[in-house]
């Protein structure tokens, strides 16, 4: 097992996070809002209590940032654990299909 320092890990990130920012605005930039408010039950909305259009845009931009986020910073999080898998073992990512396989 080799060591890893702490400089290494601090530069992959610091090389790595403009991409989850950029991947959260590409996001942004591609949301329609059509889109989203025709998957969207109006009455959860007045079940919570949320009346005026500005609420509904917020709510709405909230739950879907949330998830983006979610999934992106987790992509970030796998890639740092594969450099950092790699750095101290040699290792690397498997190429078998997950879904393919039925796992």
């Amino acid at each position: 097992m080799k060591s890893l320092k702490l400089e290494n890990i601090y530069e992959y990130v610091e090389n790595n996070i403009g991409i989850f920012h950029d991947r959260r605005l590409k996001s942004l930039e591609k949301l329609k809002m059509i889109k989203i408010l025709k998957r969207k039950n109006p009455y959860l909305f007045k079940a919570k209590n949320i009346l005026t259009a500005q609420d509904i845009v917020k709510a709405i931009l909230d739950a879907y940032l949330s998830s983006q986020e979610e999934t992106i910073f987790g992509e970030f999080l796998e890639n740092l654990s594969i450099f950092i898998n790699k750095k101290v073992y040699g290792g690397r990512k498997s190429a078998a299909d997950v879904k393919q396989n039925g796992f």
